[in-house]
């Protein structure tokens, strides 16, 4: 009996055996190829759970996240003006088509991360010795970036990658590029904050015309208002005068000569040359007249 019982046992944990070489899990983060007897026979690139023929099947796992190829040291590449800059960058990167992959790098993440090299920086050569200085530092660094990944991916294709991005961490000059660098773009600076200075000048020279201009005409309609109220005024005084000398003239001519004979000998010093019977001392000649 015990013997039996032992036999069983074996037996069960053959077929336990048996029954997990026979089933193999496939998570999300991965993709993997089913080979038989070396060769490829199926693709999973979906997660869940999936058998094999024990022994004459065997399963090889594949990453399906993006990966990054980053460069150990910068390269050296030479722009359009013959000069030398050192770039550092990262590639991102996934396998999209991993049959292809592995037919074409044996499934080789180190050879699939040469590969790229060798593409991106055959497309960077291009695009730098195309470009000047100030272009990759700064002037056309996005649109670099774009080509390259473009080109890069063209490529990568062929061996069942996608590049999803390729970025310039750094682009340094070497110590004799960097300084007549940095003097052209401090040239290129001050023009700019000159063309900036010169047409804030004339628009505020603009300004300031057109501020003068209104001024003149704000003065020249307030001028004009005023010596039309001032006419306006002088016109009724003129009737009101009027009105008084039709009323009684004699009293109008009284009152005028007074006003004239205050305003002639408001000062001790004021001195008039006129004849003693004048016109301008009728009043006064009458009232001395009217005294004796």
């Amino acid at each position: 009996m015990g013997k039996l019982s032992s036999v069983l046992s074996g037996i069960a944990a053959v077929l336990i055996l048996v029954a997990s070489s026979a089933i193999y899990i496939v998570d999300e983060r991965e993709q993997a190829i089913l080979f038989q007897l070396g060769e490829v026979i199926d693709v999973k690139t979906e997660p869940g759970l999936y058998f094999k023929l024990p022994i004459a099947q065997n399963v090889r796992y594949f990453d399906r996240r993006i990966l990054t190829m980053d460069t150990e040291e910068p390269e050296r590449f030479i722009t359009s003006e013959k000069k030398n800059v050192l770039v550092d960058l990262f590639v991102k990167w996934r396998i999209v088509d991993v049959k292809q992959y592995y037919i074409s790098v044996r499934g080789d993440e180190t050879l699939a991360q040469t590969r790229l090299s060798q593409t991106v920086n055959s497309s960077m050569r291009d695009e730098f010795g195309n470009r000047t200085v100030h272009d990759v530092v700064s002037g056309e660094r996005d649109r670099i970036m774009e080509i390259m990944r473009q080109k890069a991916n063209v490529d990568a294709q062929k061996i069942g990658v996608e590049v999803v991005d390729v970025r310039l961490k750094r682009v340094d000059l070497p110590q004799e590029v960097s300084e007549s660098v940095y003097r052209r773009m401090e040239a290129e600076r001050k023009r700019v904050a000159n063309e900036l200075r010169s047409t804030g000048a004339a628009e505020a020279e603009k300004i300031r015309a057109d501020a003068d201009r209104q001024r003149e005409v704000i003065l020249a309609e307030a001028y004009r208002e005023a010596q039309k109220i001032m006419g306006e005024g002088d016109g009724q005084a003129a009737a009101i005068y009027a009105s008084a000398f039709e009323k009684n003239s004699e009293f109008y001519t009284f009152y005028r000569s007074m006003e004239a004979y205050k305003q002639s000998f408001k000062n001790k010093t004021d001195m008039l040359v006129l004849e003693p019977n004048s016109e301008f001392f009728r009043y006064l000649n009458s009232t001395n007249t009217k005294a004796k």
